[in-house]
């Protein structure tokens, strides 16, 4: 199925097709080709209303994800139809991001992929308000970035390695 992605800033070049692909192979990955996925890249300023209104943080932050269907970690929807085959929206925080990657010197494109793939796993249920949790999460991430290092021959790893 199709990853429709919308650029809605203008403060970060965003390689679209570069991060399309990667997210179209991180949701095979996950065993969700067959479902549709938003990606929107996203400014601070969208990023602090979202975060706002969805987690009372009204701070600019660097993916929210919003699920079309609520599934326990690591379970694919059941959809019903075909208008059901869809996993949700994912809004990257690209100027958040791009900011933090000046700081830390690690390369945005590289970042922006990890980011989308820890979006993914929150749109099948994964979380990490408990350390059992982040664990549980960070295996699934590690596990789909290494499909995705095979793939491309890069060497990505989740960004939370020390959340807990």
């Amino acid at each position: 199925m199709s990853v429709a992605l919308r650029n809605a800033q203008r403060a970060v070049p965003v390689r679209r097709a570069l991060l399309r692909r990667a997210v179209c192979a991180l949701r095979a990955a996950l065993g969700a080709a067959r479902f549709d996925v938003g990606l929107v890249c996203a400014g601070n300023a969208l990023m602090q209303r979202l975060n706002g209104a969805y987690r009372h943080c009204p701070e600019p932050t660097d993916v929210l994800s919003f699920p079309f269907h609520q599934v326990a970690a690591g379970e694919l929807p059941r959809p019903r139809c075909r208008d059901e085959y869809n996993l949700g929206d994912i809004f990257l925080g690209v100027e958040y991001i791009h900011q933090q990657c000046r700081e830390t010197g690690e390369v945005f494109d590289d970042v922006l992929t990890v980011t989308a793939a820890h979006g993914l796993c929150h749109l099948l249920g994964y979380r990490h308000d408990t350390k059992p949790e982040w664990e549980q999460m960070y295996q699934k991430e590690a596990q789909i970035l290494e499909e995705l290092n095979r793939l491309t021959g890069s060497r990505l790893r989740p960004l939370t390695a020390g959340l807990f």
